[in-house]
């Protein structure tokens, strides 16, 4: 058994200060992509070049952190000559018809576009982050989130050779938003499930985990409980599984998954988990904690239309402005994001340099136990382009 530790991450990026081991190494062959293979994907990009040669990306590039993340990721691209070109929009809510919305600029770009690379927003009135996070999935569809949780060769947790999936139906569940007061002091919240949401989002983690290789798709849920909701997701899924006599399928409750994944995450490495949203909400993070917190997770949210890939840690205003900010999650995020345009080698390149870069601990920032500011660790990954 690991003794108990704080594994609490401080509130404003990342994650731990475990030092960094340059011992050890992360050669290529053993690099695994964050995405779907090209031919197996359910949504496909429909992106097409331009004249010149290029896909357009839409880029929220965020608050605090935010510009100077995405400002390194922008660099490294250039360096890696990805044929991408950066469409910025501004996301800031603007009231419309008496309820909040996002521009019309920023709804068009995506969909003109099908990809975005999005960076933390902060959570003050007017631009909140989680209020915008729906927005985007319910306007653009995008009903899976992806977050791969694999340790980085070099940044030493109590957890070893972590490379767990979380598939997370993005659209519904406790986070619909049904609520109302029925008489004062009692509010009823109602947890909405649908067959057409989760059919597809369970149709999809068996199709993902296929192109990864991945032998197992396990449900997560609370099925003893809620019996009719968390029911209907695992007899759909039972039923999708059939589908794929490739891919073995269980299930399993929510409390003893999070019970076993800390204990030990390693008999995970096999398994794709997908989960209602609340769960997968949960999940995910702590999954993410086992390698370091949120600031080395890259999340994808897949739609059949456009997709938007984003860092999920905060916009840390504290160290805004101060070259202090670890741009990886954004990152890999990007990284999902080629994969998913298609543009693999590319997404090869800038994977290998990157975790060649953590592995060797040179050019670290502080949050991973170093001391280079953000500009610096980019850097180290262009020179190794």
């Amino acid at each position: 058994m690991i003794a108990a530790r704080n594994f609490v991450a401080p509130a404003r990026q990342c994650l731990r200060t475990t030092r960094v081991s340059p011992r050890i190494a992360s050669p290529f062959s053993q690099l695994r992509t964050y995405s779907v293979a090209a031919d197996e994907r359910v949504a496909k990009f429909k992106g097409q070049k331009d004249t010149d040669g290029k896909y357009t990306v839409t880029l929220i590039e965020g608050d605090g952190i935010g510009p100077e993340i995405s400002q390194s990721v922008k660099d490294i691209f250039a360096a890696a000559n990805a044929p991408v070109k950066w469409e910025p929009v501004d996301v800031t809510p603007i009231l419309k018809d008496g309820k909040t919305a996002i521009p019309d600029e920023a709804i068009k770009s995506v969909q003109k576009n099908y990809v975005a690379l999005k960076g933390p927003l902060a959570t003050p009135v007017g631009k909140g982050h989680v209020s915008l996070n729906l927005t985007l999935r319910r306007t653009f569809n995008l009903f899976a989130n992806v977050r791969p949780c694999r340790s980085v060769a070099g940044y030493k947790t109590p957890y070893d050779n972590v490379d767990t999936v979380l598939i997370r139906e993005n659209t519904e569940g406790e986070y619909s938003g049904i609520e109302h007061v029925v008489v004062d002091g009692v509010v009823q919240s109602i947890k909405l499930i649908t067959k057409e949401a989760s059919e597809r989002v369970l149709r999809f983690a068996f199709q993902y985990a296929r192109s990864i290789n991945k032998k197992k798709v396990r449900v997560v849920h609370k099925a003893t409980i809620m019996k009719m909701s968390d029911g209907l997701f695992l007899n759909l899924a039972r039923d999708i599984a059939k589908e794929f006599p490739d891919v073995e399928f269980d299930a399993e409750l929510l409390d003893n998954s999070c019970l076993k994944i800390v204990t030990d995450p390693t008999p995970y490495n096999d398994k794709v988990l997908v989960m209602p949203n609340l769960y997968g909400d949960i999940l995910s993070d702590m999954c993410a904690g086992l390698i370091g917190g949120l600031g080395l997770t890259p999340s994808g949210n897949i739609g059949d239309e456009c997709s938007i890939f984003e860092a999920v840690h905060g916009s840390a205003p504290d160290i805004a402005g101060k070259g202090l900010a670890n741009p990886t999650a954004l990152l890999l995020s990007s990284i999902m994001m080629l994969q998913h345009m298609g543009l693999t080698e590319h997404a090869a390149r800038i994977q290998k340099a990157t975790f060649d870069t953590l592995a060797e601990g040179n050019a670290l920032t502080g949050d991973l136990g170093g001391s280079a500011k953000t500009h610096e660790y980019a850097e180290a990954i262009m020179k190794r382009l």
